[in-house]
């Protein structure tokens, strides 16, 4: 049998080339803002009359040498200190990577990893250049604002642009590192599995994760102890700002088109179990390779790019506070210093936690034949936690412990709502995800009778009744850190409670190596399913007696299949536990960027204060509008993947081959659909990402109360968004994979319920819900800039040009809403088509 048509194939997009458009748009775009912003410029760069402020590049940091600790140790020999910390999680996390590769793995899997890697190297390759064309159209902007309007020298200018590229650099390298390091643990997993032993099914996966995860935390963290220690104070500033920025661009970018690309590819593979009634990864289906990609475009890249740049964004955007509201400089340095030292203490904590768990875990479960994968994961979840509420008060004592009022009993307690959230939120997670809660059991037992319809009803309930628990419980805890922020700080700051929303971001962020790690978790446990199928291990000649020979095994295939299903169970879990400690990183981190900007605004709380009220219609109509672009945003890239959906659907049901000799899919077609997917997510992320940019502009324009408004309420709808999208995805998800693993009913109508029901959830939990989180920040992180300048015309004289402006943007943001829908959607020739396909369907 054979599924090839005479229709034609879908056209095959050209290796090594951008979107569409892609080449001339950005430059001409780029063009167009940099003329519009220098035709605001009243006067010569570095006059005195049309300078501005310059904003967070202008700040210049406290000599850190006037930070006084409790133990009497230097600050600066402190901060030091953390950089050998940082050394040490970095070199970890590399010896790590090297016993991964040490591992023993059969040729059959290790070739499949390895071709899973070429395409994803592939895919990252573009990216960066992909990655290279925005850094560009961003830097004509930073130029044009901080040369002709801010009136800084080349050489300040330099430095942010340079910073700006070392952030996306990071991001983007951190991301490559991700991928290398799980494309050898999912073959390394996928044969361990042939022990029969759980224990070596679990650690590999957890052990990958957390090679990750400690050089992503320790490399951030160096980067930014090194502009806080060996560079000039009075260019900290810029060197931070630019730094953000590149980190934030780099993690849009990986994101979104991360996420587009692996759901394109997810559901052309998942489709095809019901179309062709063939198991997910087949060897003879051309979108399976490009899953295996996704799966770490889109579980690894992404997630990667996404936690280096939460955790320098948090970083920077504490710093900021730090340096506007307090005004004691002193007092500056000392808590500068406080901040960085308990964050390489926190590595430390993660690093003990994973030792310490890692040898419980060996010693209960190292030969036993079954074990609980969720368990060793939530039990170093709270390790971590617990020994890192530890030593944030151990650190904080020894620092700030001679400050007046028991300051450092104060912060420890702030910090600790946040690092209790980074814990507590995933127990909450797994009570709407987990494959044993009753949530999912619901989604399952609906679909018995119901089918697709009711599956996907009961993820929705999953979904909702989630926002609102994880909603409580981030109030809570924010909650409580503002009471604590009202006993005395307000005598040491401007806006505590500002400070103490920050904090716990701070403490969210606090459990970093861990957080990625269990994350990291599931795209590793995802492939080395699709390793062992595509391996065909099983059917080579004189396997068992090579295994033995070779490798002193003698292989469980039954049991070697039910352990990995199982284990991608718990990954599946595990990944959904880690979206919204990240998603409320992003909102709560941004409440203390965002008064960054009404610091600007209000002289420092002095005047215009009455503004920020509902009472102010522009503040109002601000909130509704944030509202809006979230829901546009969620549809636009919801409808990236449905087009690209369509096309590797169509292609792969075009070229398939399941004739009786048809052992897998020809290379040229596993590539071609790589490439299509590749093609949809930059095109999506592009439309998208220039739609944000000059929406961004055009409510900065529009009236600084106005994108006050809109920055609170695209971080409030998109945190309950994110969440709901989130967990009835990762609902939708575990039903079908106890439909697969628990009842063992592949290839019934039950089944095919619960894959319909995976193919929504699919865009839903791992396109939309995870780039809101760094859509957030860099919205807000571009508007302290655009912001401050619409202001600073605006006090030039210059009000109705700032709306001209603003009008003109916006009418560009609208043309790339626009295009996110029609230019993305499946073509009329696609609709005659499958017309025709429905009426000689009928005929048969």
């Amino acid at each position: 049998m054979t599924a090839h048509r005479d229709r034609q194939a879908v056209p095959q997009p050209a290796p090594r080339t951008s979107p569409p458009g892609l080449r001339t748009a950005v430059p001409v775009l780029a063009a167009l803002v940099a003329a519009a912003l220098a035709g605001c410029s009243s006067a010569p760069a570095g006059s005195a009359e049309g300078a501005v402020g310059g904003g967070e590049a202008s700040l210049v940091l406290p000599d850190l040498s006037q930070a006084t600790t409790a133990i009497g140790i230097d600050g600066r020999l402190l901060l030091v200190i953390g950089m050998g910390i940082c050394l040490l999680g970095l070199g970890f996390g590399l010896m790590t990577f090297l016993q991964l590769r040490a591992l023993p793995v059969h040729r059959s899997m290790l070739e499949v990893s390895e071709l899973i890697y070429t395409t994803c190297k592939a895919y990252l390759a573009r990216q960066g250049r992909f990655l290279l064309m925005l850094w560009a159209f961003i830097t004509a902007v930073i130029v044009v604002y901080y040369v002709a309007l801010v009136g800084f020298g080349w050489g300040r200018v330099a430095i942010i642009v340079a910073f700006s590229l070392l952030g996306m650099g990071g991001s983007y390298a951190v991301a490559w590192f991700g991928i290398r390091v799980n494309t050898f643990a999912n073959a390394r997993t996928a044969f361990a599995s042939l022990r029969g032993r759980p224990h070596d099914v679990h650690r590999i996966p957890l052990r990958s994760g957390m090679s990750i995860g400690m050089v992503l935390i320790s490399l951030e963290l160096l980067m930014m102890l090194i502009i806080l220690l060996l560079l000039p104070a009075d260019i900290a500033g810029a060197c931070f700002i630019g730094f953000a920025i590149g980190e934030s661009l780099g993690a849009s970018a990986l994101r979104i088109a991360g996420g587009i690309f692996t759901k394109i590819a997810d559901i052309g593979a998942d489709l095809m179990k019901i179309v062709f009634k063939i198991d997910e990864d087949d060897p003879r289906n051309p979108g399976v390779i490009a899953d295996c990609t996704g799966d770490n475009a889109g579980d690894s890249v992404g997630p990667s790019a996404d936690g280096f740049e939460t955790y320098g964004v948090t970083g920077v955007a504490l710093v900021t506070f730090i340096l506007l509201a307090v005004e004691s400089p002193a007092l500056q340095a000392t808590l500068l210093v406080w901040i960085f030292a308990v964050r390489a203490a926190m590595i430390i904590a993660a690093w003990a936690a994973y030792a310490l768990n890692s040898a419980i875990v060996r010693s209960r479960f190292g030969e036993a034949e079954r074990m609980d994968f969720e368990k060793p994961l939530t039990s170093l979840v709270w390790l971590t936690s617990i020994l890192c509420v530890a030593l944030t008060f151990g650190v904080t004592a020894l620092v700030l412990g001679d400050q007046p009022d028991a300051l450092w009993l104060k912060l420890s307690a702030i910090i600790t709502c946040g690092t209790l959230a980074g814990a507590l939120i995933p127990e909450l997670v797994k009570a709407f995800t987990s494959t044993n809660s009753r949530h999912v059991q619901e989604a399952v037992k609906s679909s018995r009778h119901g089918g697709a319809s009711l599956d996907i009803l009961s993820g929705v309930v999953a979904g909702n009744f989630s926002a609102f628990w994880l909603g409580i419980a981030i109030v809570g805890l924010m909650s409580i850190a503002y009471l604590v922020s009202l006993t005395g700080l307000e005598d040491l700051m401007l806006a505590p409670a500002v400070f103490a929303f920050g904090l716990v971001a701070f403490g969210f962020l606090g459990m970093g190596p861990v957080t990625i790690a269990v994350d990291s978790y599931g795209p590793v446990t995802d492939n080395a399913q699709s390793v062992y199928e595509l391996s065909r291990i099983e059917a080579a000649e004189g396997i068992d007696a090579e295994l033995r020979e070779d490798f002193g095994i003698i292989p469980q295939w039954g049991r070697a299949k039910d352990m990995l299903e199982d284990n991608d169970g718990a990954g599946n879990t595990f990944k959904a536990t880690a979206k919204p400690v990240l998603i409320g990183t992003a909102v709560v981190g941004s409440t203390t960027m965002i008064f960054s900007i009404i610091i600007g605004l209000t002289d420092h709380l002095r005047e215009n204060v009455e503004n920020l009220s509902l009472l102010h219609a522009p503040f109002l109509l601000g909130l509704i509008t944030g509202g809006a672009v979230i829901f546009w945003f969620s549809g636009a890239s919801i409808q990236a993947v449905t087009t690209g959906a369509d096309r590797a659907v169509s292609f792969i049901k075009d070229n398939i081959r399941l004739d009786p000799g048809a052992e897998r899919a020809s290379a040229e077609d596993s590539r071609a659909v790589v490439d299509i997917c590749t093609k949809y997510a930059q095109q999506g992320m592009l439309l998208i990402f220039l739609a944000v940019f000059f929406a961004t502009l055009s409510f900065a324009f529009v009236e600084p109360f106005f994108f006050i408004g809109y920055l609170i309420s695209i971080a409030v709808f998109g945190l309950y968004q994110a969440i709901y999208m989130a967990n009835a995805g990762g609902a939708w998800d575990n039903a079908k994979k106890v439909v697969e693993v628990d009842l063992h009913m592949k290839g019934t109508p039950l089944h095919e319920a619960a894959v319909i029901g995976d193919t929504v959830g699919d865009p839903f939990k791992d396109t939309s819900s995870v780039a809101l989180n760094p859509i957030i920040k860099f919205t807000t992180l571009f508007g302290l800039l655009a912001v401050e300048l619409a202001a600073s015309l605006t006090a030039q004289g210059m009000g109705t040009l700032v709306h001209v402006l603003s009008g003109a943007f916006l009418l560009l943001a609208l043309v790339f809403v626009h295009r996110s829908f029609y230019g993305m959607r499946i073509q009329e020739s696609d609709a005659e088509e499958l017309t025709e396909d429905l009426i000689e369907e009928a005929a048969s």
